[in-house]
């Protein structure tokens, strides 16, 4: 367990809260009767289950295949009486062939997708609490725990996740004579100026195109010191704090020609990473995985905390991906042990560390910060326990999400008005709000 004077790494208070559920769950002595414990594959023989997980393999090859093969390998053979068939969707398709199963009344057993919260409020998925040991319950970060909370109570448990930080490509900042990293929005765009004079393509790329429009824009609201929702948890858009951060991207970044050749509004994130790992870019808000196909290219990568808008930002956005398990088959027991044995630190670490991504839950999060061979991620992981996730708990989320992937760009084109486009905004995400 790591100190908590390392870097605020992991806070007194969720040591405490991950120490005292364990302790309590074997002093208690609950460890023999809790979910996914005692035996196994019910008393007719044995129970299988289906499992649908997304694809993370960039390069088109089979290593989430593997990743699978080689657990399920291990936990049948602990676990005789339970079976474990997995399906591999792309991440284009496995949101929806999800549904498309549980519409057709054949849900999986488990799914690792995208989303959680529109089954946990049909009442279809079994909460955390019904699944978990008490010690791995406890082991999840907080921020991902409140994630993953629909009307308090946990259902979606998050497999991996990421936090952003400003890229920038070491070699144009030389050659523009940019002497040190942005701290603060003047100083993002003054390199960026320098960048553009040195003829760079993309001095900043702001990728707000539909591809994941929402997540850049939550990436400067908090930036900005705002948000989707306020204090109450209620949709913000339209707050001062988001209106002066749309209208400095707008006049400050996009109007004097820095963010290159293709609008915002149209630019893809997908289309942004590559123009980056070739070279052509030189600053973005990155995710880890963009480092290992940069640094392939020969792109010298350098990072650092988001800049805000007189200094660093208070907050960074957080992303999670989710795993949940169905109750349309009744296997809860099989199912809870399954996933006790999936967020064992040895599974959680290897699966974050072959995809460049951020373990879950404390203890491997403690791990890898000490890892000499993850060294690249640690200011993610810094980033992590502070960060702030979309309100993916919120059913309306995937209405409010679309809404900004189509018009969010139109908000910093030259001569846009960021007070329209996040009134009208604002007003749909608050009717969708109302219909929850």
């Amino acid at each position: 367990m790591v100190s908590t004077t390392s870097k605020g790494w992991v806070t007194a208070v969720q040591r405490r809260r991950f120490l005292g559920l364990a302790a309590a769950a074997t002093a208690l002595g609950l460890t023999a009767g809790l979910p996914g414990c005692g035996t196994l594959g019910g008393d007719t023989g044995d129970v299988t289950l289906r499992l649908v997980a997304a694809d993370y393999d960039l390069t088109g090859g089979d290593s989430t295949k593997k990743y699978w093969d080689g657990l399920v390998a291990a936990f049948q053979a602990k676990n005789p009486g339970v079976k474990i068939q997995v399906q591999i969707e792309s991440w284009n398709d496995v949101d929806r062939k999800v549904a498309e199963m549980v519409k057709a009344g054949q849900a999986p057993d488990i799914a690792q997708i995208g989303a959680y919260a529109d089954y946990a409020a049909a009442g279809q998925l079994y909460a955390a609490d019904e699944l978990l040991s008490i010690p791995v319950q406890a082991n999840f970060l907080a921020p991902l725990v409140d994630a993953g909370e629909y009307k308090r109570t946990q259902y979606g448990l998050p497999f991996v996740a990421s936090t952003r930080l400003l890229f920038f490509n070491e070699e144009l900042f030389e050659k523009a004579g940019v002497a040190a990293a942005p701290t603060t929005w003047d100083e993002l765009a003054a390199a960026a100026k320098k960048l553009k004079r040195k003829g760079v393509t993309y001095p900043f790329a702001l990728p707000l195109g539909p591809e994941e429009a929402q997540a850049e824009t939550l990436m400067w609201l908090l930036s900005g010191g705002g948000g989707y929702i306020d204090a109450t948890g209620h949709y913000n858009l339209d707050s001062d704090a988001n209106l002066r951060t749309f209208a400095w991207l707008r006049d400050n970044l996009v109007t004097p020609g820095l963010t290159g050749p293709t609008s915002p509004g149209r630019l893809n994130r997908k289309e942004a990473f590559a123009a980056f790992a070739r070279g052509e870019v030189g600053m973005l808000n990155g995710h880890p995985s963009l480092m290992q196909e940069a640094a392939k290219q020969g792109v010298k990568v350098g990072k650092v905390p988001l800049p805000g808008a007189d200094g660093k930002a208070k907050a960074t956005m957080g992303v999670a991906d989710w795993i949940m398990g169905f109750k349309q088959n009744g296997h809860r027991k099989e199912i809870g042990a399954f996933l006790d044995f999936v967020f064992s630190d040895e599974n959680v670490l290897k699966f974050a560390g072959d995809n460049d991504l951020l373990p879950a839950t404390v203890t491997a999060s403690a791990t890898m910060q000490s890892d000499a061979e993850s060294a690249d991620l640690r200011e993610f992981l810094e980033a992590l326990p502070d960060s702030q996730l979309p309100p993916v708990g919120k059913t309306s989320w995937a209405q409010v999400s679309s809404s900004v992937k189509k018009d969010i760009g139109k908000a910093v084109q030259p001569g846009g008005r960021p007070a329209d486009v996040l009134g009208r905004l604002a007003r749909q995400a608050t009717a969708a709000e109302s219909a929850e």
